[in-house]
């Protein structure tokens, strides 16, 4: 029989975790493991009667789930798979440095192990002793990308065409992009603006006056999106590894946005990078793109990432082989 394994998910986003553990379940994985997708709530009143072999968490950790992981721990193996918190994370949203991470500690110390996915998240884990580290694995987030890889390389469009996506959260950081783009002459640069999301009204306010942003709403074609940029703009506040950063990099677009987290680890010889929180700085690194060989970039990012997924798919298995076994 195929080991059961749990994936006990609250985001109820289209995207973000939800959509990758739908790729995941959808994958050649299936033929190995017997996956099912529950809710808390679900998974505690199923849990009982038939425990499955492994329980992956995907919730964001807190206070209020303490007791609930201490419970699922009792029937079954559990780890968090943790695709929310990072140094930015803390820097930017958290109040109480000090209750944060002790409720960190309390969770990761409750489950079996902690999946990370990232080396930058990894290292904010151990850095801070929040997981021990014979408790901590990492496995590098990816998405299906066969499609992105077969993007045609383009000549640089005449204004260069920047293109950016994601949710209108604070997290992404498009409050930031649109002021330093504000500051670009118009006949160079075009600012293709694609999401929605909590903050869409403050991104139309900011967009109003600038006549090189296009705001696109939804982007439901993501290959088409990305094959009309020259290069893709992350203005992310915090992003522990940035599925988008990898998307680009498929499609052999080169990169412009701020340094954290899982992106420092991303952008390796493939575009710029500047400190967060710095609108002139990003603007200065868009402002500079023409006089970059974008085609060398293009072609490096998209050699970093031609076997992503595959080796997705092989660490996931690696990893449930092993604590199945």
């Amino acid at each position: 029989m195929k080991p059961v394994i749990w994936h006990v998910i609250g985001d109820k986003r289209a995207g973000g975790s939800n959509l990758l553990v739908q790729r995941l379940i959808d994958s050649s994985l299936a033929e190995q493991f017997k996956f099912e997708v529950l809710r808390l709530e679900a998974a505690k009143a199923k849990i009982k009667d038939s425990p499955p072999d492994v329980i992956v968490f995907h919730y964001p950790c807190a206070w209020k789930y303490l007791a609930d992981l201490w419970r699922l721990k009792q029937h079954s193996q559990l780890y968090i798979y943790d695709h929310h918190y990072s140094q930015g994370f803390e820097q930017h949203q958290v109040a109480s440095l000090c209750r944060f991470r002790m409720m960190l500690f309390l969770a990761y110390g409750l489950a079996d192990g902690v999946v990370s996915i990232s080396a930058a998240q990894r290292d904010w884990m151990l850095s801070n002793k929040l997981v021990k580290p014979g408790k901590i694995r990492t496995i590098f987030s990816a998405s299906p990308v066969d499609t992105l890889l077969t993007i045609a390389a383009k000549n640089p469009s005449n204004p260069l065409k920047i293109g950016a996506y994601g949710r209108f959260a604070p997290q992404k950081g498009f409050d930031l992009l649109l002021p330093a783009f504000a500051a670009l002459p118009a006949a160079e640069f075009e600012l293709y603006l694609g999401g929605y999301g909590q903050d869409e009204q403050l991104i139309k306010d900011l967009a109003q006056d600038l006549p090189h942003v296009k705001l696109l709403g939804a982007i439901k074609d993501v290959p088409a999106f990305l094959a009309d940029c020259d290069a893709i703009a992350i203005p992310s506040r915090w992003e522990p590894w940035g599925l988008v950063c990898l998307e680009a990099k498929a499609a052999g677009k080169p990169i412009v946005g701020f340094a954290v987290d899982g992106l420092k680890e991303q952008v390796q010889n493939c575009g710029l990078l500047v400190p967060v929180n710095e609108p002139n700085k990003l603007t200065e690194a868009i402002a500079s793109l023409p006089q970059q060989d974008l085609k060398a970039w293009g072609q490096a990012a998209r050699a970093s990432v031609v076997n992503a997924w595959g080796e997705f798919l092989q660490s996931w298995s690696l990893f449930l082989e092993d604590v199945t076994g």
